[in-house]
């Protein structure tokens, strides 16, 4: 480990530095079981 960050603050500006996503990621809508492809 080389660093232990609490502040949100400073894990955005660390993301933001190496140009990594800051927001959350956006859910998938549910897909249906794979057998219901053959139907």
């Amino acid at each position: 480990m080389l660093a232990y960050v609490k502040e949100v603050g400073g894990v955005r500006v660390i993301l933001d530095h190496l140009g990594l996503p800051t927001a959350c990621a956006r859910w998938a809508p549910a897909r249906g079981p794979p057998q219901a492809a053959w139907c």
